[in-house]
């Protein structure tokens, strides 16, 4: 039920929105620098909302493993004249919605006017979060026994949480199908072909229990967006998504490197479950109040969990519920109409995030939602995320 915010809600909650949106194309090997593509992707956000680099005050950007340029490198190519804030986040899938958050805070405080968030990497070309060999404190004790890749960890999750769930890996590709169902909508997608269940099953495991296509697609681009006051917003090109409700979480165990995640004590819960009371408070809103969900979704159980740990279904309920077809433009709640990034492409949730303001934009194309006023966006698989709450007036 739709409730008033809390007394102590936020300033810069219901003041700020998102404009202006903009992707370089998304591709196996785009032979461009990084620099090159934040550019690309800042000048289309930036088109998009009608205005010009000169207008703009503010940066904010993350990375991970020193995969992408820094903001004040972006802001000088753009040939932004004054820049009053800039923010360099070292995080991966966690940041999308905790950058906008912060980029919101500071257009609500003063210190910007007008602050571009985006995400630029050559994610399959060049550095692979999912297989390049880092160094870190635990890497020397768990690489000799192999466990060496995001995947593995991510795996264990999904194990425990369907084991606790009553379900098999096989339940993961109802995930699957319905993404591949929205992926043949987008021309963005890497991946727009239909699967069945029996192709599903015929894949090769990568790691128990995920297959290949439970497995997100590495590509090389960027997405931006653009940030800015409510007021200005409502004098640029597009309608303004307004940010309603953010929340920031994680727990006591994170901090030092990936095998953090080994003292995590509920494998069946991750980020979503530890932000929800935050994000809900935030916004005066809960669950039943979204139209459509964008979830994180760097391996096919993390949208479950999602789902679950925000409310949006009951405990162990998400996988009926996608099986139902409820997750379909016609269902009870749409779920990740660009296809994900399992067909998509993994921008580390840039572009998760980006489809929820051309949905509320209305400008989905063929996926639209029809009538979609609010989404729930989340950033993040494990222990630590981020999550916003949009709306249009």
């Amino acid at each position: 039920m739709r409730r008033g915010p809390t007394s102590d809600r936020p300033t810069y909650l219901g003041q700020t929105a998102i404009t202006g949106v903009g992707y370089t194309d998304l591709e196996r090997a785009s032979r461009r620098s990084v620099l090159s593509l934040a550019l690309a992707a800042c000048r289309r956000a930036l088109e998009d909302s009608g205005i010009d680099a000169a207008e703009v005050d503010g940066i904010s950007t993350y990375s991970l493993y020193n995969d992408s340029v820094a903001g004040q490198a972006v802001a000088n190519g753009l040939g932004i004249p004054r820049l009053r804030y800039a923010l360099d986040l070292n995080l991966g899938g966690q940041a999308p919605c905790f950058a906008v958050m912060h980029a919101a805070m500071a257009i609500a405080s003063g210190a910007a006017s007008n602050v571009l968030v985006y995400r630029a990497l050559n994610g399959r070309s060049g550095v692979r979060i999912g297989s390049t060999r880092v160094s870190s404190p635990s890497a020397q004790y768990r690489y000799p026994m192999g466990l060496t890749a995001y995947p593995q960890y991510v795996a264990m999750w999904a194990r425990r949480y369907l084991i606790e769930s009553g379900r098999s890996p096989d339940d993961l590709a109802e995930v699957v199908l319905a993404q591949r169902r929205y992926a043949a909508l987008n021309d963005r997608a890497m991946v727009r072909s239909q699967m069945s269940k029996d192709e599903y099953l015929a894949e090769p495991f990568i790691v128990d229990p995920f297959r290949t296509p439970d497995c997100t697609i590495e590509v090389d681009g960027a997405c931006a967006v653009l940030v800015t006051s409510l007021d200005r917003a409502r004098h640029m090109n597009l309608r303004p998504v307004i940010i309603q409700g953010a929340a920031w979480a994680t727990g006591q165990r994170p901090g030092t490197d990936i095998a953090d995640v080994l003292a995590w004590p509920d494998y069946t819960t991750n980020c979503s479950a530890a932000l929800a009371d935050d994000l809900w408070a935030s916004c005066g809103m809960g669950p039943g109040d979204m139209d459509l969900a964008e979830l994180y979704d760097c391996f096919s159980s993390v949208p479950l969990m999602a789902m679950e740990g925000l409310g949006l279904v009951d405990r162990g309920e998400a996988i009926d519920f996608v099986r139902a077809g409820e997750t379909w433009l016609d269902g009870a709640l749409p779920v990740n109409t660009h296809g994900g990034l399992l067909c998509e492409g993994y921008l580390h949730g840039m572009n998760t995030l980006a489809e929820a303001v051309l949905q509320l934009q209305g400008r989905g194309g063929a996926r639209q939602v029809d009538g979609a006023k609010t989404c729930v966006v989340t950033s993040g698989a494990l222990m630590d995320g981020s999550a916003l709450v949009l709306s249009v007036d």
